[in-house]
């Protein structure tokens, strides 16, 4: 990873107008009587929260594109826990977007650049400045950390976080894990899931086939193939699989490592017994192949690297399907405006999550969560 030193003109430029910490409000105002021909939109508070250096840099140009879709009151959060001196800094500026060549409709955006211990001056300076009357998305960028506690989730609605990021994914899964027993009406949502929505939609669509939905209890064998930084996504597929199918782990209970794949062993409802396993390859797509196979039908949705669609099979006999549709795209940010755009209860992610945790194996710590209380 490449850091970079951002000056003073690199943070305005990106930012906006630097402001004292308590005249924030005060400059908001001052900026919208300053342009009375500006519409100030808002629906939702979106908090995005970054550990990495510079990442509130480029975070506004996310926010600039997110805006497009969805009016909102951002605050960007970046914060060095490594630097033992305590401070903040703030900035305002807004994200217009155009009508018949004016300024029509913006967004206002708050920036906090924070060093030292944290975790207090986070809810009550910055989260001060959230529009109290809307529900707050809060977008955690990289691995939790201790700034990750009760103080902060009990305030959010909807919770955005990328699985792939994580070093050990374990340990954080348990704390989601712990979030939505303590929070139940905190929405999760893991950006590696929506990866796989269109995927899903894929899957879920050639079983409408009624061939295809016949032989689904006669299934042998289950192959998901991704790339090796998204091993999250293969097995948040595999546990959407099962979940959906109600099969049982076999007594072959176990996981293998058979030529550099997990492989794991179900038995469908009708007692066939399944052999699933979650492969890796570097140059293939995030979510190359998802593949159920028996000795009578295949049902198959494949993809290359960055196309912009998927590849639909089916084969039961001499009846086939052989199709295409839209794929998702690669980008975390525009996969973050497309589940903003569905909304939702995510009641499905909570429901696969006990699966995908016995298929991630091990009991694994919470210690952002264990270090706070």
């Amino acid at each position: 990873m490449i850091v970079i030193d951002y000056t003073d003109d690199d943070y305005a430029r990106a930012l906006g107008k630097e402001v004292a910490i308590a005249e924030v409000d005060k400059e908001l105002r001052r900026l919208w009587e300053e342009d009375k021909a500006s519409t100030n939109a808002s629906l939702i508070n979106l908090a995005v929260y970054s550990e990495e250096k510079g990442a509130i840099i480029r975070n506004s140009e996310l926010v600039q594109a997110i805006t497009r879709e969805h009016a909102c009151r951002a605050l960007l959060i970046g914060i060095d826990r490594s630097n033992p001196t305590a401070s903040i800094r703030a900035w305002i500026t807004a994200h217009c977007h155009l009508s018949h060549g004016r300024k029509s409709v913006c967004c206002e955006q708050l920036a906090f650049q924070l060093t030292g211990r944290s975790t207090g001056r986070l809810r009550n300076t910055v989260f001060s400045h959230l529009n109290s009357d809307l529900p707050l998305v809060f977008w955690w960028q990289g691995e939790l950390s201790p700034i990750f506690s009760e103080r902060l989730y009990s305030l959010i609605d909807r919770f955005v976080f990328d699985s792939s990021d994580w070093a050990d994914p374990m340990s954080s899964f348990r704390c989601i894990e712990k979030v939505m027993e303590d929070e139940k009406d905190l929405l999760p949502m893991d950006v590696e899931w929506t990866r796989s929505f269109q995927i899903r939609l894929a899957v879920a669509g050639l079983f409408d086939d009624p061939m295809a939905a016949n032989a689904l209890e006669r299934t042998t064998r289950i192959r998901i193939v991704v790339h090796p930084g998204h091993k999250m996504a293969g097995l948040q597929l595999l546990a959407w699989i099962i979940e959906s199918t109600g099969w049982m782990r076999s007594m072959e209970f176990g996981l293998d490592d058979v030529h550099g794949a997990d492989t794991y062993y179900f038995e469908t409802n009708e007692g066939t017994d399944v052999t699933a396993t979650v492969e890796v390859n570097a140059a293939g797509a995030p979510i190359s192949l998802v593949e159920l196979s028996s000795s009578d039908c295949l049902v198959s949705v494949s993809r290359e690297v960055d196309a912009p669609y998927l590849h639909q099979q089916l084969e039961v006999g001499a009846h086939r399907i052989d199709r295409c549709m839209p794929a998702n795209s690669d980008d975390a940010a525009e996969l973050v405006m497309n589940q903003l755009s569905r909304g939702g209860k995510n009641t499905l992610y909570r429901s696969m999550m006990p699966t995908f945790l016995e298929l991630l194996g091990g009991e694994g710590d919470c210690p952002c969560l264990m270090s706070i209380r």
